[in-house]
């Protein structure tokens, strides 16, 4: 910092033509100003005003110094008026990470208005069924379903919380019956999730009651479109995140199973760096974010029990081949 003062003390004792101009400009006062700039001289071991009574002018070697230095003060307001501008204004790119579900159910059908409101910043998304390490990859903003960050310097910031529901297709439902109890889990097909936490069990909740059914699966996959997509062709019955198969609940393409009992539910939250110094470009889109999901009331659609479209009930049992593979719990992404 004396360094950087000694400099702009001189640059302007050199534009003012006097020291004490010089100090009122940079808010010093004469003396300190005086002890900033024989510093200067000391450490440089060279003389670079010359002072007298009526006037103060630059030795040779002091014009040399002041043009070169000039242009360094030059050269760092610039600097500083383009970091301000970011800081202001959404430009760049942004490097957006979530999971493959999330990315193509939620990031990807906001991106045209956020891009239509800010057409300066160029979004990339990493869509990944991993948590990146933000600062090593150089990630603006993540989409993480833990509720802590191991590392201080991230913050998060929550969206919505969403239940883990049992959904199959109707197709499925009428060949093979409804389970109404969740011990039918047991000789069930299961789609699951490999990326799950304990993928082999389902801990269900239902008042005072907890149940806990240990399940294998059927089909396995570290990707939940893949599993999706066997749900939709009636392969078996999958357990998602509900803010994943919600517009498949609201067409009537999945139908939900033993909705009345809940699983543990995940909590979605937005990762980003301190906010201290924030980007325009990280700040709009996390507040974007927010906004859309406030808009879509996703917190009350994705936690609530009234599901849009349930399994019919009775429907009669088709009791399984016993000596299947018993199916596995599948988990958010």
């Amino acid at each position: 910092m004396d360094r950087w003062t000694e400099i702009e003390l001189f640059v302007q004792t050199a534009e003012q033509g006097s020291l004490s101009r010089a100090a009122e400009a940079l808010g010093l006062s004469n003396a300190a100003a005086s002890r900033h700039l024989a510093a200067l001289e000391e450490r440089l071991g060279g003389r670079l005003v010359q002072r007298s009574t009526r006037r103060l002018t630059l030795t040779e070697v002091g014009e040399t110094f002041h043009r070169r230095c000039k242009a360094v003060l030059a050269e760092m307001k610039e600097a500083e008026s383009a970091v301000n501008a970011s800081s202001l204004n959404p430009s760049g790119r942004l490097r957006v990470t979530a999971s493959v579900s999330f990315s193509v159910h939620h990031i990807a059908p906001m991106l045209r208005e956020y891009t239509r409101r800010y057409p300066n910043v160029t979004v990339h998304v990493e869509a990944a069924n991993r948590y990146y390490d933000l600062i090593e990859n150089n990630i603006d903003v993540a989409i993480r379903t833990r509720e802590f960050e191991s590392d201080s310097s991230i913050t998060i910031r929550r969206l919505a919380d969403t239940r883990r529901v049992l959904t199959a297709s109707p197709g499925y439902l009428n060949a093979h019956g409804t389970p109404h109890a969740v011990e039918d889990l047991l000789e069930r097909p299961l789609l699951l999730y490999t990326y799950s936490n304990h993928p082999n069990e389902l801990v269900f909740r239902r008042a005072d009651e907890t149940r806990v059914v240990k399940v294998k699966g059927l089909l396995e996959s570290n990707e939940g479109q893949v599993l999706r997509a066997a749900a939709l062709d009636g392969m078996g019955i999958l357990v998602q995140p509900k803010y994943i198969v919600y517009d498949d609940l609201v067409a009537g393409r999945l139908l939900s199973v033993l909705d009345d009992w809940d699983l543990p539910r995940l909590r979605i939250n937005v990762a980003f760096q301190s906010r201290r110094f924030m980007s325009a470009k990280v700040r709009t889109f996390i507040d974007f974010l927010a906004e859309h999901f406030a808009a879509m009331d996703y917190d009350r659609k994705w936690t609530s029990f009234d599901s849009p479209a349930a399994a019919p009930r009775p429907v009669p049992d088709v009791v399984p081949d016993r000596g299947e593979d018993r199916p596995s719990e599948l988990l958010n992404e």
